[in-house]
């Protein structure tokens, strides 16, 4: 298995500050922890709701990089068709963990879910994805 998902995937998640965790293969999840940069910052000194989006956009497009990476040159990446999100807390300036699922996946079709925590193990927002699986683009490592 070659293990791409353990190293950094895109500028965009250097920028979140991923850094991989754990991936469980039985599950089909990958755990990320991000630290927001301070550029990250809404008005009320919280992570602005759309970037708390990216978070789980890439924890869930990881996921199905973690599932589909075989070492055979077949991964595959999210292209999404949609993305519904729920806020239940405000997400802070700090570290901050991400779970991200493959629910189900074919060639055609995957459905993901995604969740942020704080330190404390609080649910911070949860995502669900429904994503056409394609292939990893030239010049990908």
């Amino acid at each position: 298995m070659a293990k791409i998902y353990e190293g950094q995937r895109s500028p965009s998640a250097e920028l979140m500050g991923s850094e991989f965790v754990s991936f469980d293969p039985e599950k089909g999840e990958l755990t990320t922890r991000f630290t927001p940069p301070a550029s990250f910052a809404s008005p009320r000194g919280v992570v602005q709701g759309g970037l708390i989006a990216g978070f789980l956009d890439e924890v869930m497009g990881g996921a199905l990089l973690a599932v589909t990476d075989h070492g055979d040159g077949e991964i595959r990446l999210p292209l999404n068709l949609d993305m519904n999100l729920t806020f239940m807390r405000m997400v802070p300036l700090s570290a901050i963990t991400a779970k991200g699922r493959v629910v189900k996946h074919g060639n055609r079709v995957a459905f993901l879910e995604g969740e942020l925590f704080d330190a404390d193990g609080n649910m911070l927002a949860r995502a669900t994805s429904t994503a056409l699986p394609t292939p990893m683009p030239e010049g990908m490592p």
